[in-house]
């Protein structure tokens, strides 16, 4: 993993938009909470279909005016390049300087007639750069656990090849629990020659069977053994957050000692699961010199 190394570490924090007076309320004091921490940037997820287009960009804005950049998730699904288009220019407008750009998720029942003009990720990073230029920083999804509907591993890879090719700047990850798949995966880039920073996705475990409700979907394996001892638990609610914890912490201890380029955690509106893996491995302490140099 030799090439994650030469890029600046950097963390990040990933929320959905909120459905409810009360889900903005939560949303604005998970915010104020991880600002402490001075992340690189926040993100805001789109839904399936682009069912939160407006919910997204109204979040994106308005956390965005707040001091940390702000990131949205566009989405090939259910737009056209006029939309696309219109969407691209109000974040210019509003400041926005980076982007996750992703192929998305069809709702259940569509099928393929859910895309809109564009189909592949890549081919919305390439009309990004059409449109926009170089002015957002582009973020891509990566899979060390391969995508679940990439018909192979090397397909799989060359898609990843194909959107860095078409002017990516940087990847997260999809979450995973096994370290070794993004050692592999990492490892693979390097000898096809793709040279961007990939930064880990983390998924805090505070519900065990949301996680595996989760994972399920998406394709991110639990190990057995997590699975075993979370039963051997039963309903013991606090021994399963601690036990997750300790497991979750472990992973990015071992991920970022390997050199990975920072930690990007799916938060779920949640502060404090993320604050305290955190805290635990000392990132308090960087924040602290970090501000005072």
């Amino acid at each position: 993993m030799k090439s994650q190394k030469q890029f600046k570490r950097r963390f990040s924090f990933e929320f959905f938009p909120p459905k409810s007076d009360k889900g903005a309320e939560t949303l604005h004091q998970t915010r104020d909470k991880l600002a402490t921490l001075d992340p690189e940037f926040f993100s805001v997820t789109f839904g399936a279909g682009g069912s939160t287009r407006e919910g997204t960009k109204n979040t994106v804005l308005e956390l965005n005016q707040k001091g940390i950049s702000t990131a949205p998730h566009l989405s090939c699904v259910g737009a056209n390049k006029e939309i696309l288009s219109e969407l691209l220019d109000t974040y210019k407008e509003g400041g926005v300087e980076r982007i996750v750009a992703l192929r998305g998720d069809i709702p259940s029942g569509m099928g393929n007639t859910g895309y809109g003009e564009l189909r592949y990720a890549n081919e919305l990073v390439e009309f990004i750069r059409e449109h926009s230029g170089d002015h957002f920083s582009l973020e891509v999804a990566a899979y060390p656990e391969f995508h679940p509907q990439a018909p192979s591993a090397e397909a799989d890879l060359m898609n990843f090849k194909r959107k860095v090719e078409a002017g990516a700047n940087s990847a997260i990850t999809q979450y995973f629990f096994n370290v070794e798949s993004y050692f592999h995966f990492i490892d693979r880039l390097e000898k096809m020659g793709v040279d961007i920073p990939v930064v880990p996705g983390i998924m805090p475990i505070v519900n065990f069977q949301k996680v595996c409700q989760f994972s399920e979907m998406c394709g991110a394996d639990v190990p057995r053994w997590i699975r075993r001892q979370m039963e051997a638990f039963g309903d013991d609610t606090d021994s399963i957050q601690q036990f997750g914890e300790e497991v979750v912490t472990r992973m990015c201890e071992q991920l970022l000692d390997a050199g990975a380029p920072g930690l990007h955690f799916y938060t779920l509106n949640q502060a404090d699961p993320s604050m305290r893996i955190w805290r635990n491995l000392g990132l308090d302490e960087q924040v602290q010199e970090k501000i005072a140099f």
